[in-house]
């Protein structure tokens, strides 16, 4: 049975015109010739000599470092290529249709996460209360972790074969817990090195009581019968799916918070009447949301800030709402205000 994950990638293919694929499928497999040269394998064994299906793997532009190379048969495959950095990293080569819908797709559900997230934090809460560490409560614990510091729900695969980790592919030893300060230390996606803290006597609690079972995963549960079960990214999805009524993921989080997290900046920007140009300000809060996020800015600026912002900051368009005497983050819960805060104030003397 497929995951949320493929469940959404299928959608996203489905709807570019695309054929969903994997690469243990049959596949061009490549193999170097003589010096800097390579030479490709058909699925039927012979050596690839077909001009299109050779200018369509060079527009892939496949490192040279990588091996175990694998390149689809179909040029509609939503999933062109994958193969092993120099690191031994899986790394993947996606359609651009593909691409293109599943950002359109991301930014075209914002209005309707936005309507749905108070719904979402109420049940966070109610579950919160719950007694003992059923699946509702230890998920709901994770949902808020999401939603205050933005870090990657996490994939079982990129956890094993790239050794990155997410809130459910957390391991024991990437967490301390100090009263109710907790303070995460773990390598994410792109082997970067990520430091986060945040303050919540219930997660922290939740926590602990996590450390005390047995394995190595930070986040179990106990399920009816008392056993203790790993959670994954695929409870997650399904807690937002019941709790909006919505087929909302884990990723419509980050983007919201990539979204919210830049217009707060601009906002602050045009309060303080800092100077500068629309595309500097801009220029700005990208920088800031990726400090925040943990992601370059080129990344974010692509796939986590809504692409009608700086338009909206332009125009004059952006609304803060509360009072005009204080600085407002709306969206934000109060341990997001100075983690973004800071990041805006190190944003703009970079």
């Amino acid at each position: 049975m497929p995951d949320s994950l493929e469940i959404v990638s299928q959608d996203a293919a489905r709807r570019a015109g695309l054929r969903y694929v994997n690469d243990r499928t049959p596949g061009i497999r490549r193999r170097r010739s003589r010096g800097k040269n390579f030479t490709y394998s058909g699925v039927d064994g012979k050596t690839v000599k077909g001009a299109k299906t050779l200018a369509r793997i060079k527009t892939l532009a496949i490192p040279p470092a990588w091996r175990d190379v694998w390149i689809c048969a179909l040029p509609d495959g939503h999933l062109q290529a994958t193969g092993r950095d120099a690191r031994g990293r899986k790394q993947y080569r996606y359609h651009a249709e593909w691409r293109a819908t599943r950002s359109e797709n991301n930014f075209s559900r914002m209005v309707a996460f936005g309507d749905a997230l108070p719904r979402i934090r109420k049940q966070i809460e109610a579950d919160l209360k719950l007694p003992g560490l059923p699946q509702a409560k230890v998920v709901a614990g994770i949902i808020k972790l999401l939603d205050a510091t933005a870090i990657r729900v996490g994939n079982a695969e990129y956890a094993r074969d790239n050794h990155s980790f997410g809130l459910t592919t957390m391991r024991r030893r990437h967490v301390e817990v100090n009263g109710k300060k907790i303070r995460f230390q773990f390598q994410g996606k792109s082997s970067k090195h990520h430091a986060v803290e945040f303050a919540d006597h219930r997660i922290a609690s939740i926590i602990r009581r996590c450390q005390e079972l047995p394995g190595k995963e930070l986040f179990n549960y106990f399920d009816e019968q008392g056993v203790a079960r790993d959670i994954s990214s695929d409870h997650v999805n399904q807690y937002l799916r019941d709790a909006s009524g919505e087929r909302f993921t884990a990723k419509d989080f980050r983007t919201w918070v990539g979204t919210v997290a830049a217009s707060c900046v601009l906002s602050q920007l045009r309060e303080e009447d800092s100077g500068g140009t629309t595309k500097q300000h801009f220029d700005t809060a990208v920088k800031a949301v990726a400090l925040h996020m943990g992601n370059t800015p080129s990344v974010c600026r692509k796939y986590y800030i809504h692409p009608g912002l700086a338009d909206a900051h332009r125009d004059q368009k952006l609304v803060c709402r509360g009072p005009a005497n204080k600085k407002v983050w709306t969206g934000f819960s109060r341990a997001q205000r100075p983690a973004t805060a800071e990041a805006a104030r190190a944003a703009a003397k970079a």
